[in-house]
């Protein structure tokens, strides 16, 4: 077996940056004893909000319960239809039919990965309670569009932002056909994903672009009702303990990792901006590099993966060769939720998701990633793509 020299993440230096930090956090927590629903929760969650500008930030266990609670307290439910993408992690729509609602797909823009608002008006019906737009890779999707839908059919909007902390909408969407208002759109410009639609849902898993050292998740809202029944669902159903009075989970945010994400939130940006200017350097290296589409440097975006597209069927044997010559990668996401065995034979086709994923493939991508790595990624790329003759 080959070994991997440069990795898809390597999360090594930005510990080696934080450590100390790290360390003192972990420390502060374990002299307090108090690590379910510790202190830190509470300010981690303040700090979030703040950094959001939203009213509320609730920690959960985990993106997916994110997505779970946020649904919830949204009402959504038995019998119910939510429109979402196809191209992305199961949870998406695991948890809508985990709530008792039905995923219904709408196809996605080429360009941005996101699912495509031109394809949600057909498939809204009188059973359609919600859209959840996945910000994927770290792109926004085209929020300005899907907001106006939304307010046009009486729609919620929950936000999968497991990818996308710290990314902005700028209104400046590849999908964009002028069909939102520029009012609209001058009204969301600026906004962090998650803090544009009813819910916004986060992940905190290790390789996210803030990733905790185990499992996390946080549900943000500036509605007061959905924040407690949230709160509640959290914590099985209960605003005071003993007296449940709904059906919850025990889906707390632990408080060694609150204590940890406090720590690197400060960060973020910092490494954010890392990851665009690592972006930045693979589509100018791999300018001339025929066979493949990089993705677009788009405002906001902030790259939690580096995702090209290799054409003419071509994707499996250059994942194969980089593999060979020590370099890993990722394939996000090879099947469409809508073609998994639990959902197929139920969803007519989705044609774009389809067939990106036979050409999506993510390269290494960290802040920190040094540039004579990025070089030889895009050397051995070029080395499968245009062999000599």
């Amino acid at each position: 077996m080959t070994e991997i020299k440069i990795p898809v993440l390597d999360l090594k230096p930005q510990y080696e940056q934080i450590k100390d930090e790290v360390q003192a956090a972990i420390n502060r927590v374990l002299e307090s004893g108090r690590f379910i629903m510790g202190p830190d929760v509470k300010l981690f969650e303040q700090e979030v909000a703040e950094y959001l500008g939203i009213k509320h930030a609730i920690g959960v266990n985990s993106g997916t319960d994110a997505l779970v609670i946020g649904l919830r307290a949204l009402g959504i439910g038995e019998g119910d239809e939510v429109i979402t993408t196809p191209f992305s992690f199961f949870a998406t729509a695991e948890s809508i039919s985990n709530v008792g609602a039905k995923p219904v797909f709408a196809d996605i823009d080429p360009r941005s990965f996101n699912i495509d608002p031109k394809e949600i008006k057909a498939k809204i019906t009188s059973r359609t309670k919600a859209i959840m737009p996945v910000h994927l890779y770290g792109q926004p999707a085209a929020m300005a569009q899907i907001i106006e839908i939304a307010q046009e059919y009486g729609l919620k909007v929950i936000e999968d932002c497991a990818q996308s902390f710290g990314a902005r909408y700028w209104g400046t969407c590849s999908s964009c056909d002028g069909h939102c208002q520029e009012s609209t759109r001058e009204s969301l410009r600026g906004k962090f994903t998650g803090t544009i639609g009813d819910v916004g849902a986060y992940s905190f898993f290790p390789s996210k672009n803030l990733g905790a050292y185990g499992d996390g998740g946080m549900v943000v809202t500036n509605d007061d009702q959905v924040a407690e029944m949230a709160r509640m669902l959290r914590v099985h159903g209960a605003k005071k303990k003993y007296h449940n009075e709904v059906l919850g989970y025990n889906s707390r945010l632990d408080t060694l990792q609150a204590a940890i994400l406090r720590v690197k939130l400060p960060y973020l940006e910092q490494w954010n901006e890392g990851r665009r200017q690592v972006a930045k350097t693979y589509n100018e290296l791999l300018a001339d590099v025929e066979g493949i589409i990089a993705p677009e440097l788009a405002d906001g975006h902030v790259f939690h993966q580096y995702t090209i597209r290799v054409l003419d069927g071509k994707r499996d044997q250059v994942k194969e060769y980089l593999g060979e010559q020590g370099i890993g990668c990722m394939v996000y996401y090879p099947v469409p939720q809508d073609q998994l065995p639990v959902y197929k034979g139920k969803y007519p086709s989705t044609p774009t998701s389809d067939l990106l994923g036979t050409e999506v493939l993510s390269l290494p991508i960290w802040p920190e990633i040094e540039k004579f790595n990025i070089e030889s990624v895009v050397k051995i790329l070029k080395q499968v793509l245009a062999p000599e003759s």
